[in-house]
């Protein structure tokens, strides 16, 4: 009977190690024995499935990435118009489960790694080019040509907004439903035009 390997078992607890331990401290002054303590397994281990702490959370942000796509899917998979399909994306990209602590200090993070390792930039460039380039497919046959700069705007205002949704005291934070509208209202005003 062939043997069930366990790495990839272990390497997704590394990765959930290195999103929790993110969170708890929020930044990327983690160690990789940090890490590897939260996910049970050694330091030696988490070099050997990844190579490097920097691996490591490029491998996390691949992952926070894709439960992000995951989401993009499953929204636009109910969503049958242009209008619906532009809305769902907007709904999200404020998707519940983006504003736990340590996603958002995974996030944040990211964009400072983007900033010094290439990969990491590469990754947001992706992200970046996956949201415009689905919004624009949506927003052509409602906006025509303006469809790259309606598209443009939508998407730093979703940005921004996750920023500030995330990031501000608990008195003033502005809660995902109010981004959404906020998002929603920018939309309509660009379908009036």
């Amino acid at each position: 009977m062939a043997k069930v390997s366990a790495e990839p078992k272990r390497r997704a607890d590394i990765v959930k190690a290195t999103i929790h331990e993110i969170g708890v401290r929020g930044s990327l002054e983690v160690t990789v024995a940090q890490i590897a303590r939260r996910a049970g397994v050694s330091s030696a281990l988490a070099h050997h499935y990844f190579g490097s702490k920097e691996q490591i959370f490029l491998a996390t942000m691949r992952h926070v990435l894709t439960i992000f796509g995951a989401e993009v899917r499953g929204a636009l998979a109910a969503a049958t118009t242009n209008r619906e399909r532009v809305e769902a994306i907007v709904h999200a990209s404020f998707a519940a489960g983006s504003f736990r602590r340590e996603v958002v200090s995974a996030w944040l993070n990211f964009y400072v790694l983007a900033q010094t390792e290439p990969e990491a930039r590469r990754l947001l460039g992706v992200y970046h080019r996956r949201l415009s380039s689905n919004l624009i497919y949506d927003l052509r046959p409602l906006v025509g040509a303006r469809a790259p700069r309606v598209a443009e705007a939508l998407g730093a205002q979703i940005d921004g907004l996750y920023l500030r949704a995330a990031l501000a005291p608990a008195r003033n934070r502005l809660d995902r439903t109010a981004a959404i509208s906020l998002v929603l209202d920018t939309l309509m005003h660009e379908l009036e035009d």
